[in-house]
């Protein structure tokens, strides 16, 4: 069977992701749970061929080079996924999430229309934190639809890979993937204060470099979107405070009590049917 038909399979399932390994079937994840699929075990070759066959030569060099990459493949008609491949003891695996082609509404995801509100500020950092797999990207990418179909701004994406596709509605919009348009978070966080942006999204705050960026865009005049993988509103603080040297901590108090405008922490649980 070819990577193709299995990310169809994938897509016609309802799954959230898929997962190639050596030495079992190919597994999909349906509401939380994951489920072998009625194949044959994986060989190396079978799954190299696989992985291999959505790379182009660039990838195939960094990933050879580096044991691990991520990126994005869209199959023509069938949809988006975010892709991660990985080296490991029998060989190599990879994992494929499905992008959801349409932009939900915040009542589409059962999420309270007051977060709506994070979306009238001009300037300040917003985040959005959870567990792995928790939605975070599919709520940011719900508040910056509604700000590209309300205002008439400039917003700059920086990603890892580009998830949700946002076309020009009102807004001007630029996304820029890791590793295809840009260096690093830091690197294009940079630049994009040259470019003139009214909102930013940061895939995520990764380092200090990164975090001390996005402050710094939120301090002067900008709306700045990202996410950070902690549990709650407290966490969150800490862990970006944390992360600097303990001579900078102060500073990074104040700079948070000046520029956050709120923190939206939250996790998924399944229904009581197990049907999502």
């Amino acid at each position: 069977m070819e990577i193709k038909e299995l990310l169809n399979i994938t897509k016609e399932k309802d799954a959230s992701d898929l997962h190639l390994n050596v030495g079992i079937p190919p597994v999909l994840r349906i509401n939380g749970k994951l489920t072998k699929l009625d194949l044959p075990e994986l060989t190396p070759e079978i799954t190299h061929e696989m992985i291999y066959n959505i790379l182009n030569e660039k990838q195939k060099s960094d990933f050879e080079k580096y044991g691990e990459l991520d990126l994005s493949y869209e199959l023509a008609n069938v949809a988006r996924f975010r892709v991660n491949i990985f080296k490991h003891r029998r060989g190599e695996g990879a994992a494929f999430r499905l992008i959801p082609e349409k932009i939900k509404t915040l009542s589409e995801l059962g999420l309270p229309s007051i977060l709506s509100d994070f979306t009238e500020k001009d300037k300040g950092l917003i985040l959005v934190t959870g567990p792995t797999g928790s939605g975070k990207s599919t709520t940011i990418a719900a508040l910056i639809d509604i700000i590209n179909k309300k205002k008439y701004v400039n917003i700059i994406t920086i990603e890892d890979p580009i998830e949700f596709i946002h076309s020009h509605r009102n807004c001007l919009v630029s996304q820029r993937e890791i590793g295809s348009h840009t260096r690093s978070f830091a690197s294009a966080l940079r630049n994009a204060l040259r470019e003139d942006p009214d909102v930013i999204l940061v895939g995520e705050m990764r380092d200090l470099e990164t975090i001390s960026m996005a402050l710094t865009a939120a301090e002067t005049g900008h709306l700045v979107f990202s996410t950070l993988h902690t549990i709650s509103a407290a966490e969150t603080v800490e862990r970006i405070i944390d992360v600097f040297p303990p001579h900078q901590q102060n500073q990074v108090r104040m700079q948070l009590a000046g520029s956050l405008q709120g923190i939206i922490a939250q996790t998924l649980l399944p229904t009581l049917d197990e049907a999502g």
